[in-house]
């Protein structure tokens, strides 16, 4: 497995949650930082959430602080991010991908050698 796996979206109504998985079999995401980013349609990726490996720290951009928790388990390998009280403005495809620091990335920055999965889909709409 070359690129990430990410599951979970699926259609919901305002006010509730998902749980979105970030999986990868071909290196252990333990070691790395790992980046959730979203884009919707006619708009440009943006950063969601982070989480270091070298001390578990945890970022959110501004839209999402509150709402979304990111957290790994790694004996699963996987990265997980936690969605509440979803808006219709969360509409979007949601992809992770790892750095190649244990530290996030200021400005969720990726190098372009990142690796990119298929995303999944979220769509909050009533």
């Amino acid at each position: 497995q070359l690129y990430p796996v990410e599951s979970g979206g699926g259609l919901v109504q305002p006010g509730g949650s998902l749980r979105l998985s970030c999986a990868h079999s071909g290196f252990t995401l333990e070691y790395y930082a790992i980046v959730w980013f979203r884009q919707a349609p006619g708009k440009e990726r943006e950063g969601v959430s982070c989480i270091a490996s070298n001390d578990g720290s945890t970022y959110y951009a501004d839209s999402v602080k509150g709402r979304f928790t990111i957290s790994r388990d790694n004996a699963q390998n996987t990265v997980y991010l936690q969605m509440n009280s979803l808006k219709p403005e969360d509409t979007a495809v949601y992809y992770c991908s790892a750095a190649d620091t244990s530290s996030c990335p200021v400005g969720f920055a990726l190098g372009a050698s990142a690796s990119w999965g298929q995303g999944t889909q979220v769509t909050v709409s009533k």
